[in-house]
C-alpha cells in the first residue's frame, strides 16, 4: 500500500510537470489562462498526494498525532471558558474558601461577606493601615477597639497615647485611648479616618470590630450564620 501511494504520489508530479512543458509554447494570453487555472489544479493534486503518502507513512502514530491534538483543544477550549468566566469563578472560590477557612473574607465588588465561626462568633482578618489584624464583630461596641499588639503593627504611637477613656470588657471596666486610623480594609470594604480605641496592656484578648466602622458602610445585616456588609456603590 505505501509502495502504491508513493509511485500515485511521483506519477502526479510528473504529470504536473508536464502540463506545464506543454503550454510553454502557446499563445500568450492563452497560456496565461491555462496556467492560472493549471496552477490551481497541480496545487490540489500535489496536496493529495502529499496527504495520502503522510497518512500512509505515519498511519501507525497518526491516532496518537489526533489525540494530543483533540486533548490540547479541550484544554485550549477550557482555558477560554475560564477566562471569559473568570471573575464568576473568583467569586465562587472566594465564597467556598469561607465556608473552610475561618476569617476568611469572601469579597464581591463593594461588599464581603463572612461566615460564623465554630465558636459563634463572626471572626475575620482586616487591614488596619496595611497590617493583618484579626478581629471579632461586636456590635455592642461603639467603637473599633484595638490591642496594644494589633495598634503596633498599625504603627499607631502606643508610648505616647494617652489612655483617658473608659470602655467595658469582658474583663471588667478599662481604660483606652482614642485614635484615628488612616486606613481599614476588609474585603472589597474600604474606609478612611476611622474614629477607634486602643485598649491598655493586658486589657483586651480580641480586637473588637465595632460600630464606628460599621456606620460608616452603605448597610449590613445578618441572616443566618453570615455577615453582610456592603459599601458604596
Amino acid at each position: 500500500m505505501t509502495r502504491r501511494l508513493t509511485w500515485i504520489f511521483v506519477i502526479g508530479v510528473a504529470l504536473s510537470l508536464a502540463a506545464l512543458i506543454g503550454t510553454h509554447d502557446q499563445d500568450a494570453i492563452a497560456t496565461l489562462l491555462r496556467h492560472d487555472i493549471g496552477s490551481i489544479a497541480i496545487k490540489a493534486v500535489l496536496a493529495v498526494c502529499a496527504g495520502a503518502l503522510v497518512v500512509v507513512v505515519f498511519r501507525d502514530k497518526l491516532s496518537k498525532a489526533l489525540e494530543a491534538m483533540l486533548f490540547w483543544v479541550v484544554v485550549g477550549l477550557l482555558l477560554v471558558v475560564g477566562y471569559s468566566y473568570r471573575f464568576e469563578l473568583r467569586d465562587t472560590a472566594d465564597r467556598v474558601i469561607a465556608e473552610l477557612v475561618p476569617g476568611h473574607v469572601a469579597s464581591r465588588g463593594a461588599s464581603a461577606e463572612v461566615v460564623r465561626g465554630r465558636s459563634g462568633d463572626f471572626a475575620l482578618t482586616a487591614h488596619i493601615n496595611g497590617a493583618r489584624v484579626p478581629m471579632v464583630l461586636d456590635t455592642g461596641a461603639s467603637s473599633v477597639v484595638l490591642t496594644q499588639e494589633a495598634a503596633r503593627a498599625a504603627g499607631l504611637p502606643i508610648e505616647v497615647l494617652s489612655y483617658t477613656v473608659n470602655v467595658d470588657t469582658a474583663n471588667g471596666r478599662a481604660r483606652a485611648a482614642a485614635v484615628t486610623l488612616d486606613r481599614v480594609v476588609i474585603g472589597g470594604l474600604m474606609q478612611r479616618a476611622v474614629p477607634a480605641l486602643v485598649a491598655q496592656s493586658g486589657q483586651l484578648k480580641t480586637n473588637l470590630l465595632g460600630m464606628s466602622f460599621l456606620n460608616r458602610l452603605d448597610g449590613w445585616d445578618v441572616r443566618g450564620d453570615r455577615l453582610r456588609m456592603r459599601g458604596a456603590p
